[in-house]
C-alpha cells in the first residue's frame, strides 16, 4: 500500500514495527526488547483507554507458563485466581465438572486489561520499548520488498513519521490497518453462528467458586468471576440486538432463570457496569503473513468468546512470532518465521472447531429445533457418563490438546 501523506523529516529505522498494542503486540514487543531487538509499538487509543478496556479473563495454563518463561508473569501469578471446576446448569440440575482432578491442569482468571497493563509497563517502563500512542493514519509501505515501512501521524508533534523497518506485525485487530493491505489471494474463511450474546460486567460479588454454563431454552447464560467485587455474564439474545432492549430488571430477571438449579441460592446482583452486544461469529486468515506482514491475534483470527480462546490464540501467536523473530534478527535463522502461519493455524483451527462443538451445547436447548435440543442433551449425558469423553472435552476446553 502505497500513501501520498507528506513526511516530515529523514525516516526514523527500526527492525520491527509492532501496529498494536494489545497483548499480542504487546508480547511481542516484550520478547524483542528482552533480546535486545529494538521495535517500535504503535497504538491508536491512548494508554488509559488499553488498561481499562474490558475483554476476556480466562488465560490457559500454559499461557500463562509462556508469560512466565519470558518474565512477564510476576504480577499475574501473584493476583490471579485459580479455577478448577465449571459447572453445566440444565433442566433444573447443576452438573460440577472437576477438570482439575481429571487433568491436574486449571485456568488463570486475570482480567485482559490488568494483563496489558502489566505488559505495557514492562515493555515502555522496564525494557524501553518505544511505543506512540494515540497515532492516526498509519499506512503500510513497500510489504513485498525486503525494505517495508510504515507511516503514522504523530499526535504530539501534528506532523507525518516514516518508519523503515524488515518486518511488520499486524496486531491491530479485525478491523485495523493491517488487515486492509492483504491481496485477493489470501483467504478469509467465516462462520457465523446466527446467535447474539449479550456481554455484561456487574458490580456484583460472583455467585459461584466456578464458571457456570446455563443452558436453558430461552438461551445461553454464562457466569464468570473477573474480581471479588465484579462478575462477568452473558445472556443469549439475537443477532444485532439493541443493549438498550435490556434494562437493568430485564437482565437479573433473565440470568436468574437462566441460571437457576435445584439446592442453589440466587445469583448476587448489582449495578451493570457494562452492556453490549456481541455477534457470534469467527473467521480464519490464511495465511497469517504477507510479504514482510506477519499477522497475530485477533487480526489473523477471530474466536467468539463461546469457549474463552481469544487472547490464548493471540498469546501462542505472539510467543511464535516473538521467537522467530529474535531468531531471525538475531542469528540468521528463518525457520519460524518460515513455519508461523502453519504451526499457529494447527490451533487456531483446533480451537475453532471446540467453539463450534460448544456452541451447538450452548445454543442448541434454544433454537427451537428439537433435533438441535435432543443431540445437546445427549452431549451433555455422555460428558457426565463417559471418562473418555470427560477426558476429551477437558484436553481441549484447557488447550492441552494443541502443543507448538
Amino acid at each position: 500500500m502505497t500513501s501520498t501523506t507528506p513526511n516530515s523529516g529523514a525516516p526514523l529505522r527500526f527492525p520491527v514495527v509492532v501496529v498494536g498494542a494489545g497483548p499480542a503486540g504487546l508480547t511481542i514487543g516484550n520478547i524483542l526488547r528482552a533480546a535486545g531487538v529494538d521495535c517500535l509499538v504503535l497504538e491508536t487509543e491512548s494508554r488509559t483507554f488499553i488498561e481499562k478496556r474490558p475483554r476476556a479473563g480466562v488465560i490457559e495454563e500454559w499461557a500463562v507458563r509462556g508469560l512466565e518463561q519470558r518474565g512477564l508473569a510476576e504480577t499475574l501469578l501473584k493476583k490471579a485466581q485459580l479455577h478448577t471446576e465449571c459447572e453445566f446448569r440444565f433442566a433444573g440440575d447443576r452438573f460440577r465438572f472437576d477438570y482439575g482432578e481429571l487433568t491436574g491442569r486449571h485456568h488463570f482468571v486475570y482480567p485482559q486489561p490488568l494483563l496489558v497493563t502489566d505488559l505495557v509497563r514492562e515493555y515502555a517502563d522496564v525494557r524501553g520499548g518505544e511505543i506512540r500512542f494515540g497515532v492516526r493514519d498509519v499506512h503500510l509501505h513497500d510489504l513485498e520488498s525486503a525494505r517495508p515501512s510504515v507511516s503514522y501521524l504523530n499526535p504530539e508533534t501534528g506532523q507525518y513519521e516514516h518508519v523503515e523497518c524488515d518486518f511488520v506485525a499486524g496486531c491491530d485487530g479485525a478491523r485495523g490497518v493491517t488487515r486492509t493491505v492483504l491481496p485477493e489471494s489470501v483467504h478469509i474463511a467465516r462462520h457465523d453462528y446466527g446467535v447474539g450474546w449479550l456481554a455484561l460486567l456487574a458490580e456484583a460479588p460472583p455467585s459461584s467458586d466456578c464458571v457456570l454454563f446455563g443452558i436453558h431454552p430461552n438461551g445461553f447464560a454464562g457466569h464468570m468471576a473477573r474480581s471479588p467485587e465484579v462478575t462477568r455474564y452473558y445472556l443469549e439474545c439475537p443477532p444485532g440486538d439493541d443493549p438498550e432492549n435490556w434494562p437493568h430488571d430485564r437482565v437479573w430477571s433473565e440470568l436468574q432463570q437462566r441460571l437457576a438449579a435445584d439446592g442453589t441460592p440466587p445469583l448476587a446482583e448489582g449495578t451493570l457496569i457494562e452492556k453490549r452486544v456481541l455477534d457470534m461469529h469467527n473467521y480464519v486468515v490464511e495465511p497469517m503473513t504477507f510479504g514482510r506482514l506477519f499477522l497475530a491475534g485477533d487480526a489473523a483470527h477471530l474466536t467468539a468468546p463461546i469457549a474463552a480462546k481469544g487472547m490464548n490464540l493471540a498469546l501462542h501467536d505472539a510467543f511464535l512470532l516473538g521467537d522467530a523473530l529474535v531468531a531471525y534478527l538475531g542469528k540468521g535463522d528463518g525457520s519460524g518465521l518460515d513455519t508461523y502461519s502453519e504451526t499457529c493455524l494447527r490451533r487456531v483451527w483446533d480451537y475453532q472447531e471446540f467453539s463450534q462443538w460448544l456452541s451447538e451445547v450452548y445454543h442448541g436447548t434454544s433454537s427451537g429445533d428439537e433435533y438441535r435440543a435432543g443431540t445437546t442433551f445427549a452431549r451433555l449425558r455422555r460428558l457426565f457418563t463417559s471418562p473418555a469423553a470427560a477426558a476429551a472435552f477437558a484436553e481441549q476446553y484447557l488447550g492441552t490438546a494443541s502443543t507448538y
